[in-house]
């Protein structure tokens, strides 16, 4: 299983040389999750509302669970696939790209859509800032309230990071830690507390 990842740190945009008079322009967009990644095709979509194509692919996890491509009226696989291989070839994920074709009135044939498609995406990409991560994992824990100190100390060591909390009978919380720092905290929780930390996954 993968430990680290990389992705785009922003939003981006490069337009390739026309072919044949058509237009190729590649929207590079950050996106963990599909409703995000649908979000950014309808707001390229919106943008260049007047373009005859907007053909894209994204992968939004590291272990490739979340994958998809579109070729939005062009002939099958000759634009989103060709997308989609220069977001694998790039080793990125936790994005969508979109490539925006205005037609020229020229039609360049399926080789021709490959080359162009795939080749605005792979130069969008190449130019696109990229940054590595690490995988979290989501956690659930409950613990009593007199362990409270010993565990903020293991999350901070091991950089957790707070999503949620609730203080009642106990303290519940929603956390989410690097997936290699998993084992020393679930280990540095049981030792500080002497067991009395209860640990789920969320996911």
């Amino acid at each position: 299983m993968a430990t680290r990842f990389r992705t785009v740190v922003a939003a981006s945009h490069f337009e390739d040389d026309p072919i044949k008079g058509s237009r190729f322009i590649a929207d590079v967009i950050p996106a963990a999750e599909p409703d995000r990644a649908l979000e950014a095709i309808e707001g390229v979509r919106a943008v260049r509302s007047d373009a005859r194509h907007h053909c894209w692919a994204w992968r939004l996890d590291p272990e490739g669970r979340e994958v998809r491509s579109n070729d939005d009226g062009e002939p099958g696989n000759s634009a989103g696939a060709p997308i989609l291989r220069q977001i694998e070839g790039h080793d990125l994920c936790g994005l969508v790209v979109v490539v925006t074709r205005y037609f020229g009135g020229v039609k360049l044939g399926v080789g021709g859509l490959i080359r162009a498609y795939g080749g605005a995406a792979g130069r969008a990409l190449d130019r696109a800032r990229v940054v590595e991560r690490a995988v979290l994992r989501r956690l659930s824990i409950r613990y009593p309230y007199e362990v409270s100190g010993a565990v903020e100390g293991a999350l901070a060591r091991n950089g957790a990071i707070a999503l949620r909390s609730e203080y009642g009978a106990e303290v519940a919380a929603e956390l989410s830690v690097p997936i290699d720092a998993e084992a020393d905290l679930r280990a540095q929780l049981r030792d500080a507390s002497a067991g009395r930390v209860r640990i789920a996954p969320l996911e």
